[in-house]
């Protein structure tokens, strides 16, 4: 049984999450109280030829109850239950403008008086010890609806507990590191297309971009000993049981080296039969 309890911060799009997690075949159940996971863990085995992959939602909705979940957890990892932990997060304003959007009440609001902003960050406290030991991190900051769900069925539509997921992200530092990234490289330093006139309003992903990229030795010589480590590195993290592995590459804008460089190793990854995706957060960007 395949058992993944996801959570993280009120606004960050749990319920876009749930909503993927049932298309690619797993049975969700929304907010349940931490004491009842290991219940309906129980449950779902006994159950295991109808609900082979579980997922329960669980977060501070549950008020007081909610802090009973490291107690969980422990408890379930010295009876060697196996599960994932799949946390959802995003930046403070993000959270903030979406409850100004939707209208929506915050949980935690009546604990800070009313004020959101001190809402989100009760809220981040709180979930702290519970996001150190997730299994996944996305950030849903700059993802659309689309890209949230392609971010989910690249991680869970396989069997997510045989092997590292190995996630390459493109992003611009003008818009924020990714704060799920494990890994981030800077490729400011090399030659920059957005200067090239008929380059500047095309993307890592037009040929004329790559190619302009990838021709100067100062490039090469990069690509060589970031593969190189990349390689190195990987059965490195499976030997230490990671689940995921988010390699953030950057540029100014993230539309031209940091995309021509993280698709080129996620093809890097493909060819070596290893379970990848990519995701080009800032590409469309203005």
């Amino acid at each position: 049984m395949e058992f993944l309890i996801v959570t993280g911060l009120s606004g960050a799009g749990k319920s876009r999450a749930v909503d993927a997690l049932e298309d690619i075949g797993f049975f969700c159940a929304d907010n349940i109280p931490p004491k009842l996971i290991e219940t309906f863990y129980e449950f779902s085995q006994q159950a295991s030829g109808s609900l082979s992959r579980v997922a329960v939602v669980t977060d501070v909705r549950g008020g007081n109850m909610f802090s009973s979940l490291i107690q969980t957890l422990d408890k379930m990892n010295a009876e060697h239950k196996e599960y994932k932990i799949l946390f959802l997060d995003a930046k403070d304003y993000v959270l903030i403008n979406r409850f100004k959007e939707t209208r929506r009440k915050h949980p935690l609001a009546e604990n800070c008086l009313g004020s959101l902003e001190q809402a989100v960050k009760l809220e981040r406290n709180v979930l702290r010890p519970v996001r150190e030991k997730a299994d996944f991190i996305i950030d849903t900051s700059y993802l659309s609806p689309a890209q949230l769900k392609e971010r989910i069925s690249g991680l869970f539509l396989g069997d997510s507990s045989d092997a590292l997921m190995i996630h390459c992200v493109s992003f611009g530092f003008k818009y924020g590191i990714p704060t799920e990234a494990d890994l981030v490289f800077d490729v400011r330093c090399l030659p920059n297309p957005y200067y090239v006139e008929e380059l500047k309003n095309l993307t890592g992903l037009d040929k004329p971009v790559r190619d302009y990229v990838m021709q100067w030795d100062q490039t090469k010589g990069f690509v060589t000993r970031f593969l190189d480590l990349i390689d190195y590195m990987i059965p490195l993290y499976c030997n230490e049981g990671k689940s995921q592995l988010v390699v953030a590459v950057g540029c100014t804008g993230g539309h031209h080296r940091s995309v021509t460089l993280a698709q080129l190793l996620y093809n890097h990854l493909l060819e070596k039969n290893l379970r990848t995706s990519v995701n080009h957060r800032d590409i469309r960007k203005q």
